[in-house]
């Protein structure tokens, strides 16, 4: 089985449909969304449905629980911030009570998925460095651990002799007597310097991570969310992938 991870897509519904198109290519057989499908982007609906049409299972963002008014948002960058009240008022009732229905994680064949970090997930911690995932590890019990939130596709590794460091994030092999924290990245506001849409495919049978780079319409994007009236910074952005 080939299972597929996607997250942050964050309404840029120009970089979730070649995202889309890509998996059509590859043939996964599942596809599993770790959260943030709106914020910062001018098509949260129309997200929303694309995310109900293609995906199997779900978890919830914070943006994702911020638009449902389920996280307090007071301690938001001001674009983020600006975007959320956007789009609450664009929401849908059906949409909204979607996003509002949304978990925490997920545990999915031998894996767990969450947004942010298994540790206290409703606090929408990051995992950034290896010391982060040192203490996440700790946390769940489970070989594979899948993510997002930070918009930088990561792997880290924690080794049966207790060690945990990183790899490079492209293609892994899942190794027994290891366990991995792996961070697929963003689809729709990349920020590793690279303005590709990106995800990540787990074949179970080779035992093998694979991360997928996609390109998309950027400037169709930055045209949408100038013409919603949202900040600036949210367009820009995505040219530079930052």
């Amino acid at each position: 089985m080939r299972l597929a991870f996607l997250a942050d897509v964050h309404s840029n519904l120009e970089a979730f449909s070649s995202v889309k198109k890509s998996l059509r290519c590859e043939g996964v057989d599942k596809v599993i969304f770790t959260g943030d499908i709106v914020g910062y982007a001018a098509n949260p609906n129309e997200c929303i449905e694309m995310l109900k049409e293609i995906s199997d299972e779900f978890i919830a963002g914070n943006h994702d629980w911020a638009a449902a008014g389920k996280t307090d948002t007071s301690n938001y960058n001001p674009s983020a911030k600006e975007a959320i009240e956007w789009t609450r008022n664009e929401l849908s009732e059906q949409n909204r009570s979607f996003l509002s229905s949304l978990p925490l994680n997920k545990e999915i064949k031998h894996c767990i998925c969450t947004h942010a970090s298994v540790t206290n997930p409703e606090k929408w911690n990051y995992i950034v460095t290896v010391s982060d995932a040192a203490d996440n590890f700790k946390a769940f019990s489970h070989d594979l651990c899948f993510i997002g939130h930070t918009h930088c596709p990561a792997v880290f590794v924690r080794a049966n002799t207790g060690k945990t460091f990183s790899l490079e994030p492209q293609n892994t092999k899942i190794k027994a007597g290891f366990r991995y924290i792996i961070n697929t990245g963003s689809i729709g506001q990349p920020r590793d310097g690279i303005p590709l849409a990106s995800y990540g495919i787990y074949d179970m049978r080779k035992n093998e991570y694979r991360l997928i780079r996609v390109q998309y319409d950027v400037a169709r994007a930055q045209k949408k969310i100038i013409a919603a009236g949202l900040p600036e910074y949210s367009a820009t952005r995505l040219e530079h992938g930052k």
